[in-house]
C-alpha cells in the first residue's frame, strides 16, 4: 500500500532525474525513511547524481521539487540532499485497516515465491550431548526463515542432518563403557540426552587426568594397565566402521537415549522438520561424486593417492576430497548429501543455517558442485550466524560450561513464574505454568532473533524476560493489552451503536505511524524473506509496540470525545493486533490473550 506509493514516486522522480540530467543512464533511485515524523514518510537521497548534475545534493533535490508539476499523491518536502514525500495518512487510513481486516491470518503474505521449491537445514546436533544455547540461535533462525518463506508462497521442506557418528560420538560411548558401571537414563532419572552429554564431559576429564598422568610419569604408557583415551576412540571408530556388533550396539542405545532427548526439546522449543538425515547413513556418500570429478576432470588424483580439488579460481588452496587411503572427508559427505536431497525433493533453493566458522566449508562445497555440473547450486546459500555468548563469555562444551536448553527454557519459565505471582495475575492468566512457558518462549526466540543473524551476540536470561523493553515478553504483554481494550469494546459495544468508523480523524502522529507501520508490514515480512533476516520483523514489531504504548498512555479509546473517534480507534487497535499476531507467527512468539 505505502510500499506501492513509495514505488510510484521513485519511478515519477527517476523519470524527472533522466530529463534532469539528459541522460537514461542513471544510478538506481534508493527509497529511505525519514529519521523523525514531520520530515516526511520517504526520502529519496540526491547524492548519486550530484556529479552528473555537477551540482550539490540540496540543489538537486530543490530542483527536482520545482520540476515535477504532476506527481503521485503526496507533498514534496526538499530537506537538504533529500527529497522528502509526505503522505495524507489519515486519508488513506480506511483503506489500510479494510486491508487489514480482509486479510486477516494472511496479512503479511505475498506470492512472490509461489511455486518455487525451497529447502532449509538447520540444527543439526550431534548425538553425544543435549542442545545448548548455540543450537537454540540456529534452530530459532531456521524456524523463523521457513515461516518467512513459506510466507512468500513457497513450498518449503525443513530437514535435520542428525551428526551420529564419528570419533566424537565415540567418545562419550567409550567414556561411558568406562565409567558408566551399567547405568542407565531410566535408573539415574535424567534426560537421555543430558545422560550421554556428561559422559562426553567426563572424557575430557579422563583426557586432563592422562595428560597429567604424562607429566607425572613419562614413562608411563609402557605400563600395560595404560590406556590411551585419544587412541581408544579412534579404535572405537574403527571397529564402528567395520560393523562390530559390540561396538553398534552401545551406538544404537546410545544414541536412541540422545535422540530422545533431543526431540523432547524440539517439542519444546516449538521445532519441527520435516525430514531426518543421518550422517551414519550419508558419511559415505559423494565417494561416487568425487570419482566422476576425476573422470570429467575438474577434480585431480595427486603423487600420495589423494584425490583434491583446485580452489584458485575462487582464490583458494587445493582441498583433498578423498583422503590417499580412500577414505572420505566430511566435505565429501555434503557433496553426496546434497546430490541426494536434490533427488529425494528436487528443491529450488537449499539454504544451511550453519554458524560463519564454516564460511570457508560452503563456498568450497558450492563451487564444488558447480564444477560437477549440477545447475542448482548456483542457488545454495549459507545462511551464517554469529556466536551466542554468555555475560560472563564463551561457552564450551567439552569443559560443561554450556547452557543448556532445556535448562535455559526452564529457568526462563521459572522467571516468567515468579512475574505472573508478584504482580498477581494468577487469575487472569489461568494456567500459570503453560502462561510462564509460553512467556519463556516468547523471550528466547526474540532475543535470538532480534540481532541481524550475522552479528555475535550476547545472551542475558534476566534481560531477555523482562516485561518492559526490547523483549518478547513486552511484545507478548502489548499484544495482551490490545486484546483486553477489544474484550472491554467487544462488551460495550450497545454504547457505540450508530457510530462510524472514519479514518480521516486519526490524526495525531502515533496514529500515522500505527498506520505506517502497519501498512509496511507486508514489505517488512518481504524483505526479511529475502534476506533469511529475521530481525526485520522483530525490530517492526518492537517499534509497534512502544508506539502504542505511548499512544494508550496519552489518548483514551474506550472514551474518546466522539464515539465515531473511539469506533476508529478500535479499528487501529484490532488491526495492530492482527498484525502483531502475524508477527509473532514468524518469529515463534506465543500469542497470549491475558498475562
Amino acid at each position: 500500500m505505502l510500499n506501492e506509493l513509495k514505488n510510484e514516486w521513485k519511478k515519477a522522480i527517476e523519470k524527472e532525474l533522466r530529463s534532469y540530467l539528459s541522460t537514461d543512464d542513471i544510478p538506481e533511485l534508493s527509497i529511505g525513511q525519514p529519521p523523525k515524523p514531520d520530515m516526511g514518510d520517504a526520502a529519496f537521497p540526491m547524492f548519486p547524481y550530484s556529479k552528473l548534475a555537477h551540482k550539490a545534493p540540496a540543489a538537486i533535490a530543490s530542483d527536482i521539487a520545482e520540476r515535477m508539476t504532476e506527481h503521485p499523491a503526496g507533498v514534496m518536502i526538499p530537506t537538504g540532499p533529500y527529497l522528502n514525500i509526505r503522505f495524507d495518512i489519515p486519508a488513506m487510513a480506511d483503506s489500510i485497516l479494510s486491508s487489514v481486516m480482509e486479510s486477516g491470518d494472511s496479512y503479511g503474505r505475498n506470492d512472490s515465491g509461489k511455486g518455487r521449491k525451497v529447502m532449509i537445514e538447520f540444527s543439526c546436533p550431534n548425538t553425544n550431548k543435549p542442545l545448548h544455547l548455540g543450537h537454540m540461535r540456529n534452530d530459532s533462525l531456521g524456524e523463523a526463515v521457513s515461516q518467512l518463506i513459506k510466507a512468500t508462497g513457497a513450498d518449503v521442506m525443513k530437514v535435520n542432518l542428525i551428526n551420529n557418528r564419528g570419533v566424537h560420538i565415540c567418545k562419550s560411548m567409550l567414556a561411558y563403557r568406562m565409567f558408566g558401571n551399567g547405568e542407565t537414563p531410566e535408573s539415574t532419572g535424567e534426560k537421555g540426552d543430558h545422560f550421554v552429554g556428561r559422559y562426553y564431559v567426563r572424557f575430557a576429564q579422563w583426557e586432563k587426568e592422562v595428560e597429567e598422568a604424562r607429566k607425572a610419569n613419562p614413562d608411563i604408557a609402557s605400563d600395560p594397565s595404560f590406556v590411551d583415551p585419544d587412541a581408544e576412540a579412534q579404535a572405537m571408530l574403527r571397529a564402528w566402521e567395520a560393523g562390530d556388533s559390540e561396538v553398534r550396539e552401545l551406538w544404537e542405545k546410545m544414541n536412541k537415549w540422545t535422540l530422545d532427548g533431543l526431540f523432547e526439546s524440539y517439542r519444546n522449543m516449538g521445532i519441527s522438520f520435516d525430514k531426518l538425515y543421518y550422517e551414519s547413513e550419508t558419511y559415505k556418500l559423494g565417494r561416487g561424486e568425487v570419482m566422476r570429478g576425476l573422470d570429467l576432470g575438474v577434480f585431480k588424483k595427486e603423487e600420495d593417492g589423494s584425490v583434491q580439488v583446485d580452489l584458485a579460481p575462487i582464490g583458494l588452496d587445493k582441498k583433498v576430497l578423498l583422503r590417499r587411503d580412500g577414505t572420505t572427508l566430511y566435505i565429501t559427505q555434503d557433496i553426496g548429501t546434497a546430490v541426494r536431497r536434490h533427488e529425494d525433493w528436487p528443491f529450488d533453493s537449499l539454504i544451511y543455517v550453519v554458524a560463519t566458522e564454516q564460511n570457508y566449508h560452503f563456498k568450497v562445497l558450492f563451487y564444488i558442485l558447480g564444477l560437477l555440473g549440477y545447475k542448482w547450486a548456483d542457488e545454495l546459500h549459507h545462511l551464517a550466524y554469529g556466536m551466542v555468548n554468555l555475560p560472563e563469555g564463551k561457552m564450551k562444551s567439552r569443559e560443561g560450561t554450556v547452557v543448556d536448553a532445556d535448562d535455559l527454557l526452564s529457568e526462563l519459565s521459572a522467571l516468567a513464574r515468579a512475574e505472573i505471582i508478584e504482580k498477581g495475575r494468577e487469575n487472569e492468566v489461568g494456567d500459570v505454568d503453560e502462561t510462564a512457558r509460553k512467556i519463556a518462549l516468547g523471550a528466547l526466540n526474540y532475543y535470538l532473533l532480534q540481532v541481524q543473524p550475522q552479528r555475535d551476540m550476547v545472551f542475558n536470561p534476566k534481560e531477555s524476560i523482562s516485561f518492559s523493553g526490547n523483549t518478547g515478553p513486552y511484545l507478548q504483554y502489548t499484544a495482551a493489552r490490545i486484546s483486553s481494550i477489544l474484550r472491554k469494546a467487544e462488551a460495550e459495544k450497545e454504547s457505540f451503536e450508530g457510530a462510524e468508523s472514519d479514518g480521516r480523524l486519526l490524526v495525531n502522529e502515533d496514529e500515522k505511524t500505527l498506520l505506517k507501520a502497519i501498512a509496511d508490514f507486508p514489505e517488512a515480512v518481504r524483505k526479511a524473506a529475502d534476506g533469511y533476516d529475521p530481525s526485520i520483523i522483530a525490530a517492526a514489531l518492537y517499534d509497534s509496540a512502544k508506539t502504542f504504548s505511548h499512544y494508550y498512555h496519552d489518548n483514551q479509546i474506550l472514551k474518546a470525545e466522539t464515539k465515531e473517534l473511539s469506533v476508529t480507534r478500535i479499528k487501529l487497535a484490532r488491526a495492530l493486533l492482527q498484525m502483531m499476531k502475524n508477527g509473532f507467527l514468524l518469529l515463534g512468539i506465543p500469542y497470549l490473550e491475558s498475562m
